[in-house]
């Protein structure tokens, strides 16, 4: 048995390969299948198998299209209701794969509908655990997600019991060198304090894991949900889409409407755009209602959590070559549908002024500091004690909230958010108040 890890780092997700006797099974495929198929090339198998944990709150699955193109068979749990051809897989059921053994968990908390797959190697021993988004390298799944979406909803605390015994009267049970694979690593916000580790063993997790350590179901379920991170606006959607099956990627990259050339009168001014070009760029000139989204590697949960699932917007890219990355990207959390129209190129006039710090560290007070990081990160350490917090992801319902009797700096941690955030405001506030963008240069105060 071979175990193949695959990893989107824009969205801390692991999705694996399970290679045997030239039979693949894939389980929590990307949104882009073709990763999946290489590898079976190189190994001369073929892709028999697609196993869902769960239906995934913060990506687009390829389990469809790979199946539509594969003829292999998709397995889930009973309990998602999927809407699209497939076998259930749940607890008492097995998948023989080549000379190795699939087994199905039920392990609800993250989700009503999750499970995990036990792998049992040639000689029938317990060898690999895929946890989905039930544990996690340091962490359990957060319970908050399914109180209004999927096939079944649950209330916060209800999954909160139910992960409590999930883990500890099944996953904490498997021998301690069950090694455990995990759909997400640090920086999905589908748990609180993930690790940077890839991979771990049981027995490791019951040391240092704080989900698996000895305590009561009381103090599970008042713990679990403290200090979980915002939730983004495109959660909810991409259950509902992951439950149907995406449309074929490229079928549906291919419907984007691409512009090499422009008038700007042609512009809806009641769309969004999203501006991808770097901040200098976009600084000499952008179009009015823009929002600097730059390269990052948290592009696309930004996008989602500023944009609404179903809201169309521009979207602008540098060149023909970032926009097709751009795109891409998008698709990952299936808004690509949502693109009225792909632009690449230097395109607007709006300029924003360039902000020299030094004037914020004379005067602080003659500047409404606007801190639009997240309220955990605040707690932490507010930089500048007379500044409003706004998080970013709430920004455009709230910049009605943002004093105009003074020039507005915004600020985040690195830079990356506050080029969205300043651009934000710019839009709304321009033409009242000069609109400033602290940038990196928050790291020196």
């Amino acid at each position: 048995m071979q175990i193949k890890q695959f990893e989107d780092k824009n969205l801390s997700h692991y999705s694996y390969a399970i290679l045997s006797n030239q039979e693949i099974a894939l389980i929590d495929p990307a949104r882009d299948p073709q990763p999946y198929y290489d590898f079976a090339e190189r190994h001369d198998a073929r892709i028999t198998t697609v196993i869902e944990t769960h239906p995934h709150a913060d990506f687009v699955s390829s389990h469809l299209e790979i199946a539509r193109k594969t003829d292999a068979t998709i397995y889930v749990s009973k309990l998602l209701g999927a809407e699209y051809p497939h076998q259930t897989f749940d607890e008492g059921d097995a998948i023989i794969l080549g000379h190795v053994t699939l087994k199905a968990l039920n392990t609800p908390g993250h989700s009503p509908d999750s499970i995990c797959i036990i792998a049992l190697d040639e000689k029938g021993k317990e060898k690999a655990l895929f946890t989905g988004d039930t544990l996690f390298i340091g962490d359990c799944g957060r319970p908050d997600l399914r109180e209004k979406a999927g096939n079944i909803t649950a209330a916060k605390t209800e999954l909160a019991r139910q992960m409590y015994h999930s883990l500890h009267e099944k996953l904490a049970k498997l021998p301690g060198h069950v090694e455990v694979y995990p759909a997400h690593g640090a920086g999905s916000l589908c748990g609180k304090g993930l690790s940077e580790a890839n991979h771990s063993t049981i027995g490791a997790e019951k040391i240092s894991n704080w989900s698996l350590q000895q305590m009561s179901e009381e103090e599970f379920v008042k713990k679990l949900p403290e200090g979980q991170p915002f939730i983004p606006k495109y959660f909810p959607f991409e259950v509902g889409l992951n439950k149907k099956g995406a449309d074929d990627l490229e079928e549906s990259i291919s419907k984007i409407r691409r512009i090499a050339a422009i008038n700007v009168q042609e512009i809806d001014p009641a769309i969004t755009i999203i501006d991808t070009r770097p901040q200098e760029n976009f600084r000499n000139g952008h179009l009015k209602n823009a929002i600097n989204l730059v390269k990052d590697n948290s592009f696309e949960t930004w996008l989602g959590s500023i944009i609404s699932p179903g809201e169309p917007f521009y979207l602008v890219a540098i060149n023909e070559a970032e926009l097709d990355r751009f795109i891409a990207r998008v698709a990952k959390i299936g808004y690509e549908q949502q693109i009225v129209w792909a632009i690449a190129g230097n395109i607007g006039e709006v300029k924003m002024e360039y902000f020299d710090s030094a004037e914020l560290k004379k005067n602080s007070r003659a500047f409404t500091i606007l801190d639009i990081r997240n309220p955990y990160e605040v707690e932490e350490l507010k930089v500048f004690q007379n500044s409003i917090n706004i998080p970013l992801y709430e920004l455009r319902e709230r910049v009605g909230e943002i004093p105009n009797d003074k020039p507005v700096v915004v600020h985040c941690a690195a830079g990356f958010r506050s080029a969205a955030g300043s651009s934000i405001v710019h839009s709304k506030l321009g033409g009242k108040i000069k609109v400033y963008d602290l940038g990196e240069a928050i790291k020196t105060f």
